[in-house]
């Protein structure tokens, strides 16, 4: 039995806004880890999102690097939600090797409404509607898209709700946003963000080890409780440790993401992986968004100008572009 962490390839600790894959041998489970610092600050800052939403992104962003890291082709995995409530649309898209860019749109009113009430809690913000995990390999391939209910009080357990539904792998995740306030060197306020979360997913090499208890039929006779299946153990035993994390552990630096792993899985041996660091990066161009507004009638193009001019704002990195008019028309 190995008893600490082995890392495979060059030794390095990971830091801040690099992805740790590791798996444990003994208990059959594989998984990722992070610990985001200036990658996430600077998207959340940019656009000065309030509390509810900038936690709510916030782990969106981890979950979706979490998962993104795990491609092996060039490609994008885009993890969006759509919903009646106060925040109805939350995007955060990763392409390959490491460029994530995030955005979330949400109802001013409705918003300071639930803030008022308390009400802030994912599954409160986002309301009913989906969650859709959309995995693009490029123009020469068929999309996939896996969409799931969001049900569950946290996006911990809709992200499970879809693995165990969409793609039948037991999964589980945690996730944690911190807030930072603290001083500079002139005794100034300082404000920064921080996020951090590990996925664990049990992948033995026999399929029958992996099922999980049957989904309710929803026809069934009253009282009929359906077959009874036990969990395996060794993903009962990976659950509960996993489980055991808490937020602080995702997010202190001085936790990071080795002394984790070894708290968590040093009687079962945990190996590691060199680490993928993950960027603020957004895929906009002038060139893409000139060609978007080439195929526009002259009607639109004239609609569009303002003060000689016509300004594109990039949604996610806020960078503005701007067109003359002619150059659109030619």
């Amino acid at each position: 039995m190995e008893t600490d962490i082995q890392t495979h390839g060059e030794i390095a600790f990971a830091g801040d806004d690099r992805v740790l894959p590791f798996d444990v041998d003994g208990l059959d489970v594989r998984g990722r880890t992070v610990q985001l610092g200036p990658m996430i600050d600077a998207i959340l800052g940019r656009h000065s999102y309030p509390e509810p939403v900038a936690r709510l992104l916030a782990e969106a962003i981890a979950l979706t690097v979490l998962l993104g890291t795990s491609l092996k082709f060039e490609g994008k995995l885009i993890v969006q939600t759509k919903g009646d409530g106060p925040v109805d649309l939350v995007v955060a898209d990763f392409t390959t090797p490491g460029n994530l860019r995030a955005y979330a749109r949400f109802d001013e009113q409705r918003l300071a409404e639930a803030q008022a009430s308390g009400a802030t809690s994912p599954a409160e913000l986002l309301g009913n509607g989906i969650l859709a995990f959309t995995i693009d390999q490029g123009e020469y391939m068929q999309r996939y898209q896996g969409i799931v209910e969001m049900k569950g009080d946290t996006l911990e357990a809709m992200a499970e709700t879809y693995f165990r539904q969409s793609e039948q792998i037991p999964t589980v995740v945690r996730l944690a946003v911190a807030e930072l306030i603290d001083r500079d060197e002139e005794g100034k306020p300082r404000h920064s963000w921080r996020a951090g979360g590990i996925v664990a997913q049990f992948l033995p090499q026999a399929p029958e080890r992996m099922r999980h208890p049957d989904l309710p039929g929803g026809d069934a006779p009253e009282g009929h409780e359906g077959a009874i299946h036990n969990e395996d153990d060794s993903w009962t035993e990976a659950k509960v440790l996993v489980s055991s994390v808490e937020p602080g552990e995702l997010t202190d630096p001085e936790v990071g993401a080795e002394r984790l792993l070894y708290r968590l899985f040093h009687e079962r041996g945990a190996r590691t992986y060199p680490p993928v660091p993950v960027f603020d990066k957004c895929s906009c161009s002038r060139e893409r968004l000139g060609e978007v507004l080439s195929g526009f009638s002259d009607e639109e193009i004239t609609d569009s100008v303002e003060d000689g001019v016509i300004t594109v704002q990039c949604e996610f990195c806020s960078t503005a572009y701007r067109f003359d008019p002619a150059e659109i028309r030619r």
